[in-house]
């Protein structure tokens, strides 16, 4: 081998070094990336109540403490795709078929969405169904599937809550951040009849689009490579990609009606983001800003509006 030679093999190796330990790095950034983003971090009872309390407005807290001594909040299980799942019901004051299933949102459960249950069973005297999401509350499992798997499993508590009620309801599906991205997973599904429409909340375009913002906002990084890999590695894990994941292309896919509401303060799920959502949704459907409002505040901030607007929207497919 020629001194020419040589030197260009040793340039060679040393690429081929660097590329190794780049590709190294890039995987073990992404494996990271994963963990922090989906493992799941189950809060005490008392740390849920507190977030509750924070995230409702003055008029629910009566209400709120009056489901501990009135008893009418009330636990199930299920076992869904192999694994116990549980979740919260209130029955109507009045026996009825309307009812609303409430999502909620990443690293939350089922308590943290009873402020939105004040609206429904409190207020419109709804029964209502919220389920603890794969990986959170007291339902099994280990890590969080940002609402693309859990609309599968939504779903099956939509069937439960469906004959719990009477087996002939009118549903109403309403989620908050996760919860709303969820919600409009669900919604570009087959959907049985009783499934009249849909209120989601602050949710995201897709899981790619969220993590793609957190990872600049919280880090100052690019997607590339660190999104690429841990999408590939959460494939191989989980069986599905971020840009499976999309609310977004579900919505562009679903006939009933939506209303979407978005704090135009929110820099969590980007404002941004309804837009396009909105404009994918095919009609029927209604948006509502809640204006000075930072992400999943928008009841909290305005109850009189936030109550108005869901009522109103629901009552006209709810009758």
């Amino acid at each position: 081998m020629t001194a020419k030679q040589k030197h260009t093999a040793r340039k060679i190796a040393v690429a081929a070094t660097a590329a190794t330990a780049v590709a190294a790095a890039a995987v073990s950034g992404s494996a990271y990336l994963l963990h922090y983003a989906l493992a799941s971090e189950r809060k005490t009872q008392q740390q849920y109540v507190k977030h509750l309390v924070k995230h409702s407005p003055r008029e629910a807290l009566p209400w709120l403490a009056g489901l501990r001594d009135s008893h009418a909040l009330r636990d199930t299980t299920a076992l869904i795709g192999g694994r116990r799942m549980h979740a919260l019901y209130i029955a109507a004051p009045k026996p009825t078929r309307h009812t609303a299933v409430l999502v909620h949102g990443y690293k939350d459960c089922s308590i943290s969405m009873l402020h939105i249950a004040y609206i429904y069973n409190g207020l419109m005297g709804f029964n209502v169904l919220l389920p603890d999401l794969y990986g959170h509350g007291r339902s099994e499992g280990g890590h969080i599937n940002m609402g693309w798997l859990d609309r599968l499993d939504v779903m099956r508590w939509m069937d439960i809550a469906n004959r719990m009620w009477g087996g002939d309801t009118q549903m109403v599906v309403h989620g908050i951040s996760m919860g709303a991205a969820t919600t409009m997973c669900v919604s570009g599904e087959r959907l049985p009849a009783y499934v009249k429409c849909f209120v989601e909340d602050c949710g995201y375009t897709s899981v790619w689009d969220e993590f793609a913002h957190q990872l600049h906002d919280q880090f100052g990084l690019p997607a590339f490579p660190l999104l690429y890999t841990a999408s590939a590695i959460n494939r191989m894990r989980y069986g599905w990609s971020f840009a499976d994941a999309s609310p977004l292309k579900q919505v562009a896919k679903c006939r009933l009606p939506m209303l979407l509401i978005h704090g135009d303060k929110d820099d969590f799920v980007p404002s941004s983001m309804v837009y396009p959502l909105y404009a994918a949704k095919p009609q029927p459907k209604e948006l509502y800003i809640a204006h000075g409002t930072r992400h999943a505040r928008a009841f909290r901030d305005h109850p009189a509006e936030y109550i108005r607007r869901v009522r109103e929207f629901v009552g006209r497919y709810i009758k």
